[in-house]
């Protein structure tokens, strides 16, 4: 089991609906990031949403990788890599589509309404 400040890789479906039974009732934001390893724009921003992980101890960060999880990507209706879904208590808040760094952390900041450790957005 992954640490805060950390991002949880779902490789499986018991893992994913165990993250998802685990924050379900939780008003804790949960990030996650629909991804393929194929993917360019998702391999470019992955460091970025590791950084964010570890700056914001308080959300939690999921990875599923659509290729190893299809039929989660497609029950939750992804069609572009990198999708970022934002949850609170099991359900979708917000959904961003693209690697878009400032955008990602005003999101989380915005949801998670606190305030994380610097983060470069560069």
């Amino acid at each position: 089991m992954a640490e805060e400040g950390q991002v949880i890789a779902c490789h499986k479906i018991d893992e994913w609906e165990g993250q998802l039974g685990k924050w379900k009732d939780s008003e804790k934001l949960v990030v996650v990031d629909f991804t393929a390893s194929w993917c360019g724009p998702c391999r470019a921003i992955a460091p970025y949403f590791t950084e964010l992980a570890k700056n914001n101890p308080n959300v939690a960060f999921l990875k599923v990788d659509v290729d190893e999880l299809n039929s989660v990507a497609s029950k939750w209706e992804i069609n572009a890599m990198p999708t970022f879904v934002f949850l609170k208590k099991g359900k979708i808040i917000e959904k961003i589509v693209g690697a878009d760094k400032v955008g990602l952390s005003k999101k989380i900041l915005e949801l998670s309404g606190t305030t994380p450790a610097a983060t470069s957005t560069a």
